[in-house]
């Protein structure tokens, strides 16, 4: 704690100092990755529950390489921008089941790719295949 006299006003004036804690969103979302076993074949509503430090901003689809009209992948990104950022923390999950192209399309126009409480909705039932975080 730092003590300031302030001049104009001629008060004394305390400003906290501590440091605030940085989340380390690559280690924080390598832990669920590393623990995948716990989540592979439950509802994607449990890891998200898990996520106490962090939540998803935004949702991309992936379309199947296969078939166009089934997303079988989506990127969760972490930031609150609609926009690239360098060495940017993603998660991807694999779904159980493909999701129809229309449908999470339809979605990710109306909610501009944001992950809205009706994406959550969406998302939460469907069932993780697989979790992959990188940068």
């Amino acid at each position: 704690m730092n003590i300031y006299y302030c001049y104009a006003q001629k008060r004394v004036v305390q400003k906290a100092t501590d440091k605030i804690k940085v989340l380390d969103t690559l280690s924080y979302l390598k832990t669920f990755e590393a623990n995948k076993k716990e989540y592979i074949g439950k509802k994607f509503s449990y890891l998200l529950a898990k996520m106490d430090k962090i939540q998803p901003q935004t949702v991309w689809s992936v379309p199947n390489s296969m078939d166009s009209m089934v997303v079988a992948k989506s990127l969760f990104r972490f930031y609150d921008t609609n926009y690239p950022i360098m060495n940017e923390t993603k998660m991807l999950i694999t779904w159980e089941k493909g999701l129809p192209y229309k449908t999470v399309s339809f979605n990710n126009q109306r909610n501009k790719f944001y992950f809205s409480e009706s994406e959550r909705r969406y998302y939460e039932t469907r069932i993780v295949k697989n979790i992959l975080v990188y940068r």
